[in-house]
C-alpha cells in the first residue's frame, strides 16, 4: 500500500482546485466540519424526520440530532483508524491521525443533508410522482435527466447541497476539501449505474457530474468499467458504519420512548455485546431506573464495542478498503456486532416502522409532496411554454420567484437542452430543503386552505 495513494485520498485542496489554509490548531478538515455545521441545510435538519414524522415528543430523534450522534461515532472510528495508519507509517506528511477523524466526522455530519421532508417516505413520494403524474413535465428531457427525477435519491441531493446549492451557488457550493467530499459519497456513480428494482441507490445527479469527476480524479478513486462509476473512497466505510451503529440503537430508543417497544425486547438484542462478567452487575443497576432511562446507561458500552469492532475490521482488511472492494464494513466486523445491527434493524422494521401513527403520517406525506411538485412543476412548464416571462400567469410568476428560479436567465436559455432540467432541479432543491412542518404549511397554502 503506497504512501502516495493516501496522499491523493486525503487531498486537502478544495473543489475547483482551490488552495486550503492550514492554521495553527485548525486544519482544512476542521473548516469543512464548520462549513457544514453553519449551513442552512444542516440547521433545517432539526425539523426533519428521522423515523417519526412530525413527532410531538421532544426526546425522539430528528435528522439533526441523528447526524450529530453519527458524527461523534464517526470521529472516534476515524481517530482509531488514523492511529493505526500512523503506526504503519502510511500517513502523508502534515496529516495527523486526528485529521482522519475530522474527515469522517465531517462526512457523517453531511450524510443526511440532502434528505427531503418526511425522510425516506419523502424520497419515495418524489420518485412516485415523477414516475406517474409528473412524467408529463419530463417529456422534453433526455433519458439521463429524466432518471434523476424518477429515481430521486437523497444521497445524490446531499452531494448537490455540498457542491452546488449552498453558499457559492452553482460555483462549488460549500467548497469543501476533495477528501471530505469523496468520503461523503456512499454511492460513487450516477442513476445510469443504479440497478432497479433491486437497488435505487446512487450518489450523483447529472447536474453535478463534472464536480464528481473532478473529485474522483483529485483523490485517485479507481474506476469501474461503466462510465462515471467508481469504487468507494475507503473512509466512506467508516461513515456508513457509524450510521449503521447509531440508527441500529437509536431507532430502538425512539421506539421505547414512544411506547412502541418494551425494554426487554431491546436488551435481548444488546446483551450479547456486553462483557459476560459485567452483565449481572449491569442488570442490577438498570433495575434502579425506569425503562426510558435505561438506554443511556448501556449506550456507551454498546457504541464502544461497535467502534472497536469496526476499526479492527478496517485495519484487518485495509488493502480491500483501499480498493473499495467490500460491500460494507459491517459484514467484516465480528459476528456479535454484525448480528446486533441486523437484529436491531429487523425489530425496528417489524415494530417501529409499521406503527399506525407513523403509517398515517406517511400517507399524508405523499399528498403534501404531490401538491408541492404539481404546483411548482406546472409553473416551470409555463415558464418554458410562454414566449417570455411577461406572458406567464400571476401564480406561476410568484411560484417561480418563491423557488428562486431566475426567470430572465431561463427565458434566455430556452434553446439550451438542459435549461428545463436545471429549473426542475431548483424545484427539487427547494422541496428537499424544506422541513416537515414547512412542507405541510406550504402545501396547505397552495391548496388555499392555509390558516
Amino acid at each position: 500500500m503506497s504512501h502516495s495513494r493516501w496522499e491523493n485520498l486525503l487531498n486537502c485542496r478544495r473543489l475547483g482546485n482551490r488552495s486550503s489554509k492550514w492554521e495553527s490548531g485548525r486544519s482544512p478538515f476542521n473548516s469543512d466540519h464548520d462549513k457544514i455545521i453553519f449551513s442552512g441545510a444542516f440547521r433545517r435538519l432539526v425539523r426533519k424526520t428521522q423515523v417519526h414524522p412530525l413527532a410531538s415528543n421532544d426526546h425522539v430523534h430528528n435528522r439533526l440530532t441523528h447526524s450529530l450522534e453519527v458524527a461523534c461515532v464517526g470521529r472516534s472510528l476515524g481517530n482509531k483508524v488514523g492511529q493505526d495508519l500512523g503506526a504503519r507509517g502510511e500517513l502523508p506528511e502534515r496529516i495527523t491521525p486526528n485529521d482522519i477523524g475530522d474527515i469522517v466526522q465531517a462526512s457523517c455530519l453531511a450524510h443526511d443533508i440532502g434528505n427531503p421532508p418526511f425522510g425516506h417516505t419523502g424520497e419515495g413520494a418524489i420518485r412516485y410522482w415523477f414516475d406517474n403524474d409528473g412524467k408529463y413535465y419530463l417529456g422534453a428531457l433526455s433519458d439521463d435527466h429524466q432518471r434523476d427525477f424518477m429515481m430521486f435519491e437523497g444521497n445524490a441531493q446531499g452531494f448537490r447541497v455540498l457542491t452546488t446549492a449552498e453558499y457559492h451557488m452553482d460555483d462549488g457550493g460549500m467548497r469543501l476539501s476533495y477528501a471530505t467530499l469523496a468520503a461523503s459519497i456512499k454511492y460513487p456513480w450516477t442513476s445510469n449505474n443504479a440497478n432497479p428494482p433491486k437497488a435505487l441507490k446512487f450518489g450523483v445527479f447529472q447536474s453535478e457530474l463534472n464536480y464528481f469527476e473532478e473529485i474522483a480524479e483529485a483523490c485517485g478513486l479507481h474506476r469501474r468499467p461503466e462510465p462515471h462509476h467508481y469504487y468507494r473512497h475507503p473512509l466512506v466505510y467508516l461513515m456508513e458504519a457509524a450510521d449503521d451503529f447509531c440508527y441500529g440503537l437509536l431507532d430502538l430508543e425512539d421506539g421505547l420512548e414512544m411506547g412502541i417497544l418494551k425494554w426487554e425486547q431491546i436488551y435481548a438484542i444488546l446483551e450479547p455485546l456486553i462483557e459476560v462478567r459485567e452483565r449481572d452487575e449491569l442488570k442490577a443497576e438498570l433495575e434502579h431506573y425506569r425503562p426510558g432511562r435505561r438506554p443511556a446507561i448501556v449506550r456507551g458500552k454498546i457504541i464502544s464495542r461497535c467502534v472497536e469492532a469496526a476499526a479492527s475490521a478496517f485495519s484487518r482488511n485495509i488493502s480491500l478498503m483501499m480498493e473499495g472492494v467490500p460491500e460494507d464494513l459491517l459484514s467484516l466486523c465480528d459476528s456479535e456486532v454484525h448480528q446486533y445491527v441486523l437484529e436491531a434493524k429487523a425489530l425496528a422494521k417489524q415494530e417501529v416502522f409499521t406503527h399506525k401513527q407513523k403509517v398515517q403520517m406517511e400517507i399524508g406525506a405523499y399528498s403534501v409532496i404531490s401538491t408541492l411538485l404539481e404546483v411548482m412543476c406546472e409553473s416551470v412548464n409555463e415558464l418554458f411554454e410562454k414566449e417570455n416571462p411577461a406572458k406567464m400567469s400571476f401564480r406561476a410568476k410568484r411560484v417561480i420567484e418563491l423557488v428562486g428560479i431566475n426567470m430572465e436567465q431561463s427565458a434566455q436559455s430556452l434553446s439550451a437542452a438542459n435549461a428545463k432540467y436545471n429549473a426542475l432541479m431548483k424545484v427539487i432543491d427547494f422541496i428537499s430543503g424544506m422541513t416537515d412542518n414547512y412542507a405541510v404549511y406550504l402545501a396547505k397554502q397552495f391548496r388555499g386552505v392555509g390558516e
